[in-house]
C-alpha cells in the first residue's frame, strides 16, 4: 500500500512538471518567391579576343647574304624608311665593279662598231663597195649595240642589289619578331623581321563552328579591355571563310576606333547580341533546384511546395532563361534546398 501511495506522488508531480513546460510548435518557413512573367531577351554571346594590327608585314631582303648589323629588337617603335638591318654588302660591291667594268668594255665595242659602220656608209654612198659589206657592219654595230644595253642593264641591276642590303621599315609600326641575329647568313625573300603596323587596330576573336552563322560583316559589338576598362563599339571585317582544322573554330577579325590607351597583344571581352526572343522565361540561378540531370524549381501553390521540372535553354550571368513555365506561377527563388515536397510555406505576401 505504501509503495502504490509513492509511485501515485511521482506520477503527480511528473505530470505538474509536464503543465509547467510550453510546447514549442515549429513555424511555417518563410520563402522568397518571384511571379512568372514573360519578357523579350536578347541572347548574349561573350568571346575573349586579342589586339592585333590590321596590317602585319614579314619583312625580308631582297638579295642573299650575310647581317652585319640588326638597329631593332621585338617591340621597337620605328618609322617609314628607318634602317632595321644591314647585309655584308662586300660581294654584291665587287658584283657591281664587275657590271661596271662589263659596261666599259661594251662601250668600247660599241664605239668601235659605230666609227666602222660609219665609215663603210660613206664608202658605200660612193659606191666603193657592196651593200653586202655595209650590211656586215651594220650587224655588227647592232649586236655591239645590243650588247652595251644589256651590259647597262646588268650594272643597274647591281646596284640596285648594293641597295637592297639595306633593310628599311615600310611604315610606321613596331617590330613584333625578329627571326635572324648579327653573323646569320640568310637568302633572298627568308623572313628575318615581322612589322606590325600601329596606324589601325583590331581584335581577332575565335567562335565555334555552330555559333558562325549567327554573325555577320558589318555587324556592331561591343568589347571591354580588360586592362584599361574601356568599352568601345566595334564592326566584324572579315570572317574565316572555313574553320581551323585543329579548333574547329571560325577565326573574326573586328575593327575598333583609335583608342589612346589600347596596345598590342591587350586581351579584349567581345559582346555579340545573336538574337532575340519573345516570350521568355528569366529566373535567377539561385531558383534552381538540381537533382542529377534534371533541373528543377520549387513551386507554391495553396501554401504549398511542389517540384516542377523544367529546360534551361541559357545562361546569362546570374540569371538563367528557362522554358516549362506559364505566366503566373509562383517560384521559390532562395532557399530551395531546404524545402521538402508539400511543405507549407510562407511568402511574405
Amino acid at each position: 500500500m505504501k509503495k502504490k501511495f509513492l509511485v501515485g506522488i511521482i506520477a503527480v508531480s511528473f505530470l505538474l512538471a509536464g503543465c509547467n513546460e510550453e510546447v514549442i510548435v515549429p513555424k511555417t518557413p518563410l520563402v522568397k518567391v518571384q511571379k512568372i512573367t514573360l519578357t523579350n531577351a536578347v541572347q548574349e554571346e561573350n568571346y575573349s579576343g586579342v589586339v592585333k594590327g590590321r596590317y602585319e608585314t614579314n619583312l625580308s631582303f631582297q638579295v642573299g647574304g650575310k647581317i652585319i648589323s640588326r638597329d631593332v629588337q621585338t617591340g621597337s617603335v620605328v618609322r617609314a624608311g628607318d634602317v632595321l638591318m644591314t647585309l655584308d654588302p662586300k660581294d654584291i660591291v665587287e658584283q657591281s665593279h664587275s657590271a661596271d667594268a662589263q659596261v666599259a668594255s661594251t662601250l668600247a665595242q660599241l664605239k668601235l662598231a659605230k666609227a666602222n659602220f660609219d665609215r663603210y656608209s660613206e664608202l658605200f654612198k660612193a659606191e666603193a663597195i657592196a651593200a653586202a659589206v655595209l650590211d656586215q657592219y651594220k650587224t655588227q654595230y647592232d649586236a655591239a649595240k645590243a650588247a652595251y644595253d644589256a651590259a647597262v642593264a646588268q650594272a643597274q641591276q647591281s646596284q640596285n642589289a648594293l641597295d637592297y642590303t639595306t633593310l628599311t621599315a615600310n611604315a610606321n609600326g613596331v617590330i613584333s619578331a625578329v627571326n635572324a641575329e648579327i653573323g646569320q647568313v640568310v637568302a633572298a625573300g627568308q623572313n628575318v623581321l615581322t612589322l606590325v603596323q600601329t596606324g589601325e587596330l583590331e581584335v581577332v576573336i575565335n567562335i565555334p563552328e555552330n555559333k558562325i552563322s549567327a554573325v555577320q560583316i558589318g555587324q556592331n559589338v561591343s568589347i571591354d579591355f580588360w586592362a584599361t576598362r574601356d568599352i568601345v563599339s566595334g564592326t566584324v571585317r572579315e570572317i574565316s571563310p572555313m574553320a581551323d582544322s585543329a579548333s574547329r573554330t571560325f577565326t573574326v577579325k573586328i575593327s575598333i576606333p583609335d583608342v589612346p590607351n589600347i596596345q598590342l597583344g591587350m586581351t579584349a571581352n567581345v559582346v555579340m547580341n545573336s538574337s532575340t526572343s519573345t516570350g521568355v522565361i528569366i529566373l535567377p540561378l539561385n531558383a534552381i533546384y538540381q537533382t542529377g540531370d534534371a533541373a528543377q524549381v520549387w513551386l507554391v501553390d495553396g501554401g504549398k511546395v511542389s517540384l516542377k521540372k523544367i529546360e534551361v535553354t541559357a545562361f546569362n550571368n546570374n540569371n538563367v532563361q528557362v522554358r516549362g513555365l506559364e505566366a503566373g506561377d509562383i517560384v521559390v527563388v532562395a532557399g530551395v534546398h531546404k524545402l521538402r515536397d508539400g511543405q507549407a510555406v510562407r511568402t511574405g505576401d
